[in-house]
């Protein structure tokens, strides 16, 4: 018995208890008793001329009793405290000051009918509960005399009065039990700790009624239980990767005992699947060196295209000197220019690239830019010859060019 309530308590959302009686006393069961006795109420008053206020007044207040015990009471056992009340609130007399309140002569009495408005009380106390109400997802199951007599479809039906007991009334609709294990070990001596949703429906509402006391603990208990044998089978690895398998291993299962309740088993899902600490940090470690070892991968793959590339570049430049020249200025160009910072280099390698002709002529042409002349319009100082620079010196030293105007 402790280890059954252990479980139970275990449940995160446990499903809410029905109150259980003989019938459900609604409004409508309430209006039918006024009903009742305004019907007898209205008999007295054709038959004697006139009706007793002050009965009627008694008699309303005393359905107003009667339908609150009704309604904390749901049971025939109520009806006898139900008649007593009622008979005593209508048999009582009213005080003065409310007889003094009603109009003259609202409180004689007709005489012998009076009994015709009490009987007219006593029937609607006794057939007021009968009147119930059945919504569309529901379905009552009916006994009659302590033996099972129909199951009862949505709508509006009747009791007989004291014969007929409305057991209970089952919701058809699909619902959701959630239940747990704790230190379940599996296949290969783990022990885990799973979180489960069960999703069932009740088909056949007098089997579930009659053939178990307590179908949702029933289901409950039988879901843990299929739930610890199925997880037994299994190691940690099928029980990660393979959730499937298991919910249709476990729904059967369950199907197979739930069936002859006139249960049905729809799904079962895992919610949680909870490790020990320790074999979490295992399993975080070895998660980690898998990502590791993966990123290493890529990276020596990366490395072996490069080096793919490289061999294949070395030779191409292996046939060409000036292409190997230019790629080494334009790396050095390249680390300047991102870097922002002074590139120091041998002499030597100036001299094996002819960094300095080269960059000269550049340097030159950048600076023509500038001045927005074209760097076609000026010379190589590279390659030019020395008489243009010997003519060029001569005319700047003759007066007469520099200025034709004047004498000499």
């Amino acid at each position: 018995m402790e280890k059954h309530f252990n479980a139970l308590n275990r449940i995160k959302n446990p499903m809410p208890r029905v109150q259980k009686g003989d019938f459900r006393f609604s409004i409508y069961s309430f209006f039918s008793m006024l009903g009742i006795f305004a019907v007898f109420a209205g008999m007295q008053w054709l038959i004697a001329g006139g009706v007793n206020l002050e009965i009627i007044i008694r008699g309303s207040i005393a359905l107003a009793a009667a339908a609150l015990v009704y309604l904390l009471l749901p049971r025939w056992s109520a009806l006898i405290l139900v008649i007593i009340i009622s008979q005593g609130i209508a048999l009582v007399p009213l005080p003065r000051e409310v007889l003094s309140a009603l109009p003259s002569g609202a409180g004689a009495s007709p005489g012998p009918w009076d009994g015709i408005a009490l009987a007219g009380l006593v029937l609607a106390v006794l057939s007021g509960p009968s009147v119930q109400l059945i919504f569309q997802w529901e379905k009552a199951v009916v006994l009659r005399l302590g033996k099972f007599h129909r199951v009862r479809d949505p709508g509006i039906f009747l009791l007989v009065p004291v014969m007929d007991r409305c057991t209970a009334f089952v919701d058809t609709r699909i619902r959701v039990t959630d239940f747990s294990v704790e230190k379940i070990l599996t296949s290969d001596t783990v022990p885990v700790h799973v979180d489960a949703l069960a999703f069932w429906m009740i088909w056949d509402p007098g089997r579930a009624i009659l053939e178990v006391e307590d179908y949702i603990s029933a289901v409950t208990l039988s879901a843990q239980a299929a739930l610890r044998d199925s997880i037994g089978k299994y190691s940690l690895t099928t029980l990660l990767s393979e959730r499937d398998t298991l919910y249709r291993e476990i729904q059967t299962i369950l199907d197979a005992k739930t069936n002859p309740w006139g249960i049905t088993i729809l799904s079962v899902e895992f919610t949680d699947i909870i490790l020990p600490d320790d074999l979490q940090d295992v399993m975080s470690k070895k998660a980690q060196a898998e990502r590791e070892k993966e990123a290493r991968l890529y990276l020596a793959q990366a490395e072996y295209d490069i080096a793919v590339e490289m061999s294949r570049a070395s030779r191409q430049y292996n046939g060409d000197s000036e292409a190997l020249n230019l790629r080494a200025m334009n790396m050095v160009y390249d680390s300047m220019k991102t870097r922002g910072s002074m590139v120091m280099l041998p002499s030597g390698v100036l001299e094996r690239m002819n960094m300095g002709t080269t960059l000269g002529v550049s340097a030159f042409a950048e600076s023509a830019m500038k001045d927005g002349d074209s760097p076609a319009e000026h010379e190589d100082p590279v390659t030019a010859e020395p008489q243009s620079d010997t003519n060029n010196q001569n005319k700047r030293d003759t007066p007469q060019e520099r200025d034709p105007g004047r004498k000499s």
